[in-house]
């Protein structure tokens, strides 16, 4: 079974969702048999690369909230990733384009290290007291280096504004296609979707039914026709 996760580093909620999802997988008797795929949503498309402000600041022009509501809001959702054992600055963090972070993503994938560039990015966004956003092409170089990327190819790659745009767009065009207007937004073998950072139960509800819903594998052709197994190869008759 794939799950397909469409999220975003900026997004608060895609951070404990993630969190949660895992904990429900964890505990999912075929965690083994599923393939968790991580793909590209951008909240603030528009925004121009190094165009960084507070995440107060955003949240009150964005939203038109007051201040005292946004710190109200920042101060919630660190006590939701606390209860997911996560970190979280509720003061002092920014916002900014998250475009070149959805290449390095790309680029990680391509390397098989993803996972672990996508928890780094997250941790540093979160948790750190320096920006993602405003200390250049550099720092975005050291974390995708601690997850195990070169440190060339990452620069080349941040050097190139084209290099997997195609396939940060590619995703955001399919999570439109599939409706999803917000993020974190899941999909269960294309036949489920869940959205928001909902509950592990809520998550533990949905791998359950995926799973038990999935069409049986129809054979097709002749049931003895010849092929290799653990044992060897079927050898044709002697004519």
């Amino acid at each position: 079974m794939r799950v397909e996760i469409w999220s975003d580093i900026a997004c608060p909620w895609c951070y404990v969702g993630k969190a949660r999802f895992e904990k429900a997988l964890a505990a999912f008797p075929h965690r083994d048999q599923v393939e968790v795929v991580h793909r590209s949503f951008e909240l603030d498309p528009d925004r121009a690369k190094g165009d960084a402000q507070p995440v107060i600041t955003m949240l009150t022009r964005k939203y038109g909230m007051s201040e005292a509501q946004a710190e109200a809001g920042e101060d919630n959702l660190g006590a939701q990733a606390a209860a997911e054992g996560l970190p979280y600055r509720t003061r002092g963090r920014d916002h900014g384009n998250t475009f070149d972070l959805h290449r390095l993503l790309h680029l990680a994938r391509e390397q098989g290290r993803h996972d672990e560039l996508l928890a780094i990015l997250y941790r540093a966004n979160f948790a750190e007291e320096r920006s993602v956003f405003t200390e250049g092409d550099e720092r975005l170089v050291e974390l995708a280096t601690e997850a195990g990327l070169d440190a060339g190819r990452v620069r080349a790659v941040l050097a190139d504004p084209d290099a997997y745009a195609g396939d940060v767009r590619a995703d955001e065009r399919e999570a439109a296609r599939l409706g999803a207007t917000g993020v974190p937004f899941f999909v269960l073998d294309r036949t489920y979707g869940v959205s928001g950072a909902q509950s592990a139960e809520v998550f533990s509800r949905a791998l359950t039914q995926a799973w038990g819903e999935r069409a049986p594998l129809e054979p097709v052709g002749a049931q003895d026709a010849r092929a290799c197994g653990p044992d060897g190869c079927a050898l044709p008759p002697h004519s």
